[in-house]
């Protein structure tokens, strides 16, 4: 991946996040709506793939464009597996 500038202050910032509401105060800050709704539209695309969901069920729950389900896709398939690393981590947890 291509080095992002300042992202390394983003990475120590979110893991110096302790709770949930921690979380909700930081992304409520940095995101705007559209754009925590867009990424967390992607967390559950990933998830439903990664369930073996097809695309038309996925459309159906998360409203997601097609294009943005074949990227999540991509990223599942031959991405750096941040996704599967996330996902597999709650539902450990769960």
């Amino acid at each position: 991946m291509k080095k992002i500038e300042n992202a390394e202050l983003l990475y120590k910032a979110v893991l110096a996040l302790e709770t949930k509401k921690e979380c909700e105060k930081f992304f409520e800050d940095l995101f705007t709506v559209t754009e925590l709704i867009e990424i967390s539209q992607r967390l559950e695309v990933a998830k439903m793939l990664r369930k073996q969901c097809v695309y038309s069920d996925i459309v159906s729950k998360t409203g997601a464009s097609t294009a943005t389900i074949s990227r999540v896709n991509r990223c599942l398939n031959y991405g750096a597996d941040g996704y599967r690393i996330a996902l597999e981590r709650i539902e450990e947890d769960e």
